[in-house]
């Protein structure tokens, strides 16, 4: 793996955000034209190249009125976009600007992502319906996984039922309804614990832009990362007792909704773009710990009944328990 692949896998495992890194790791333009068309930005589409432009002015605006930042005109007016990713990549010049491009960057991805959260707002859209959206997308990968042979022997997807979502919002007292972040769910079984890690980077490099990892949303008790680092990811012993391993992280997952937008031109100062996102969770493990997990005292079954109680416990404030079925026989 080169250097980005290993970056995007440390804030993948270990939750970080892209707003703390130093460089980017794009080598050409066309490694940043896949890229903006993950993000569901077409490079060649005139009006998705307006709205990136427009975001980049935006940027540019809130580094000089906010921090008195001086912006060369090749990073705030460049020719080509593309190359505003490259320099910040350190594979283009000058390379005196990295710096720079790397901090409006940064800044073009919140405001991107603000504008959207503002766009979904303001659009139609049931949020059952935007999950079918992600859904189909996510399947249609899957199914090009399995068809491509990939080391992949389970990849599905659910959602939370209503009863589910009440008891999570009940046994997490820091949480809101805005803070579920597991709303929709996929699992993505590998055959062997070495498959784990290029599994994840054909995420990232067909569905998922990396920017959109959640940041403190991953739960990592699979991979080490120092060990994936060193070419040698061993995975924790999954029989060991109360061991429930697995890879958790959430990715906001951009979606286009160009057909609830009305047609033509946006009014002036008005577009918000045609992508909105939508939250969405992946656990990752290998077979045999997927098989190791079920088995155990952290098993599904085992893991709901606790948390049932604990539900049960916080609204009756320790009043109420429940009454143990009477056995036959």
């Amino acid at each position: 793996m080169n250097p980005g692949d290993l970056e995007v896998l440390r804030l993948i495992l270990r939750g970080d955000s892209v707003i703390d890194w130093r460089r980017l790791h794009f080598r050409s333009a066309d490694e940043v034209d896949r890229f903006l068309r993950l993000e569901l930005l077409d490079p060649t589409d005139a009006r998705d190249e307006a709205r990136l432009r427009a975001i980049l002015a935006q940027a540019i605006e809130y580094l000089r009125s906010a921090y008195g930042y001086r912006v060369a005109a090749a990073v705030a007016q460049p020719a080509d976009l593309k190359h505003l990713f490259l320099l910040a990549s350190g594979a283009a010049e000058p390379s005196r600007y990295r710096r720079i491009a790397c901090v409006v960057l940064k800044c073009m991805h919140v405001i991107h992502h603000l504008e959207a959260r503002e766009l979904l707002f303001r659009t139609p859209l049931r949020e059952s319906d935007l999950a079918d959206r992600v859904d189909r997308r996510v399947m249609a990968v899957a199914r090009q996984m399995l068809d491509e042979g990939l080391p992949v022997v389970e990849f599905q997807g659910n959602r939370k039922s209503r009863s589910s979502l009440v008891t999570k919002l009940l046994v997490k007292r820091e949480s809101v309804a805005a803070q579920v972040f597991d709303r929709v769910r996929y699992r993505v079984v590998t055959r062997e614990p070495g498959d784990v890690a290029p599994v994840l980077r054909h995420l990232f490099e067909v569905l998922f832009p990396f920017n959109y990892v959640v940041p403190g949303q991953s739960e990592n008790s699979l991979i080490p990362f120092r060990e994936l680092e060193a070419g040698n990811p061993k995975r924790a012993n999954p029989f060991s007792e109360d061991s429930y391993r697995a890879l958790h992280f959430v990715v906001d997952l951009p979606v286009r909704i160009d057909d609830l937008l009305p047609p033509g031109p946006p009014d002036e100062g008005e577009d918000l773009g045609r992508v909105v996102f939508s939250m969405i969770e992946f656990q990752v493990m290998d077979w045999e710990t997927a098989k190791a997990n079920e088995e155990g005292p952290a098993s599904h079954p085992r893991y709901k009944k606790r948390q049932n109680l604990t539900a049960l416990r916080r609204l009756s404030r320790g009043l109420v328990v429940p009454r143990k079925r009477k056995t036959k026989g």
